[in-house]
């Protein structure tokens, strides 16, 4: 564990992991994680959809760019306005909405007027309301559904059952990269094709919602409404009854402690601790999307074409991003609860930031018409994909959802999303063009900036969370200890 085991962590039976309670939370997990699929799948869709996509409407690229960052801008009010409703009416109930929200939007794209390279101004406005409302979608599932599993999960596995939604994640959108690869090779990029690729994202939204109706609620959330025997009944089904009984016990101990404490905005305004600790989430957020790793999985066959690929190898080879995305996210999943939060965020800024400098070094020192130049770069950029998985994707999120103390748990988590989807829609606007002007060198020494950056912000603000229980951790964010302790393990790490 990061520090010493506190009174609340000691006084819970251990975790039983074999049994039917065990199952039943990997069904619940897996169920809630088709949010995380959703996600990654309507992000990734976009790669290697867009060429085809702009001939068919008859839009340029700056409706283009458009269209691509409507979807992180839309997600950055998703993120908050869920956050807060999964606050209100419930994480599960949330994710219920979110799922007929991801439908929705594929409707409103997939159906969209026009086509055949002939402009139509219905047809566009159609496509970016669905990208709107997939947005919307995107965002709420990145806030709702790590504070879902954190909330069901015991804290000894919480790192491997909250990091199963990024894993679902890039597992999306490696289906979307495969699935554009394979109806791009067997039936061409032309006409309509490009409609076929963003409707496959329905069947998994019938699924989650579907699925979610028959889950239950967040017992963390029962309790903060006063909902005891339904608490009792969720964690009696996901743990054994003695681990259910104390835990439940601790539960409304916060509870009473915050029956008090005013919810939402005007809470948080109310404690320096809660506006330092969003603050801190709101930058950690952006500290993942600054690696531009977003860039990638939105325009990696333009980072691929530009280094010398044709078009066909570069949405063939971009499939590699998708598969040592997964491999990552597998290797952090083992070691989630084995490694402090700190030290991960440490070790994959330091390598996603030396790659980013590899790879422009190599842009350089393979000029265009090499034809190295390709091979190396695709080399580093999958090295770079594979570090930036590992190390920071899974352990973000895992940690955002851990921070905030339960009365304001889905807004933190909005609030901080923010961040990282105003980076991500700023990116997706503006790096076809830097990529066009500054090419890959000036865009991945940008990147290495940015890395520089983070690592001194991680090392000096960012607490460890790993190791203790969502109520040990809301008592040491609310009373402001959390930032000693964190200070306490810098003064050891230099001496």
């Amino acid at each position: 564990m990061s520090h010493g085991v506190s009174e609340r962590e000691s006084a819970l039976p251990p975790i039983e992991r074999t049994g039917p309670h065990q199952r039943r939370l990997g069904l619940v997990s897996i169920v809630a994680c088709l949010g995380g699929l959703l996600f990654g799948y309507d992000t990734g869709v976009v790669n290697g959809s867009e060429g085809p996509m702009a001939t068919d409407l008859g839009i340029n690229l700056i409706q283009l760019g458009l269209i691509v960052g409507l979807l992180p801008f839309g997600a950055a009010v998703g993120a908050i306005l869920c956050g807060k409703f999964s606050d209100a009416i419930g994480r599960r109930r949330a994710i219920i909405m979110l799922a007929v929200l991801f439908f929705g939007g594929v409707m409103l794209v997939i159906f969209s007027p026009g086509g055949n390279g002939e402009f139509s101004s219905a047809g566009y406005a159609s496509v970016l309301a669905g990208r709107a409302v997939l947005g919307l979608a995107v965002g709420g599932a990145s806030a709702v559904v790590p504070v879902y599993l954190a909330e069901i999960a015991p804290y000894e596995i919480r790192g491997s059952i909250t990091g199963r939604n990024e894993l679902a994640i890039v597992s999306g959108q490696l289906a979307a990269f495969v699935v554009n690869a394979v109806i791009a090779t067997v039936f061409g990029t032309e006409g309509h094709i490009w409609r076929v690729m963003f409707a496959i994202c329905a069947v998994p939204a019938v699924f989650l919602f579907f699925g979610m109706l028959r889950m239950p609620e967040s017992p963390r959330w029962l309790v903060k409404q006063g909902r005891r025997d339904e608490a009792l009944d969720v964690l009696r089904s996901i743990r054994s009854v003695a681990r259910a009984d104390e835990e439940l016990r601790q539960l409304e101990g916060v509870a009473a402690e915050e029956a008090t404490e005013r919810v939402g905005l005007r809470g948080l305004f109310t404690n320096k601790w809660l506006v330092r600790i969003v603050i801190v989430g709101f930058v950690l957020s952006m500290v993942q999307s600054l690696t531009g790793i977003s860039s990638v999985m939105f325009f990696g066959t333009r980072v691929l074409e530009d280094s010398g690929m044709t078009a066909e190898q570069a949405v063939i080879a971009n499939i590699s991003f998708g598969v040592v995305a997964v491999i990552g996210g597998l290797i952090a999943l083992r070691a989630m609860d084995r490694v402090d939060r700190r030290k991960t965020f440490l070790i994959g800024l330091s390598l996603t930031t030396v790659l980013h400098v590899l790879i422009s070094i190599a842009s350089v020192a393979f000029p265009e018409g090499n034809a190295a130049r390709p091979v190396v770069v695709l080399v580093l950029v999958v090295a770079f994909v594979l570090s930036m998985q590992t190390f920071l994707n899974i352990a973000v999120w895992v940690w955002l959802a851990e921070i905030f103390p339960l009365h304001m748990r889905g807004l933190g988590m909005g609030i901080a999303a923010v961040g990282g989807w105003l980076v991500q829609g700023v990116f997706a606007l503006f790096v076809p063009t830097l990529l066009a002007s500054a090419g890959i060198v000036g865009t991945f020494l940008m990147f290495a900036g940015f890395g520089v950056l983070s690592l001194v912000f991680v090392w000096r603000f960012v607490p460890e969370t790993r190791g203790r229980t969502l109520e040990a951790l809301e008592q040491d964010v609310t009373t402001g200890s959390i930032h000693v302790i964190t200070k306490s393990q810098r003064t050891r790490a230099v001496r």
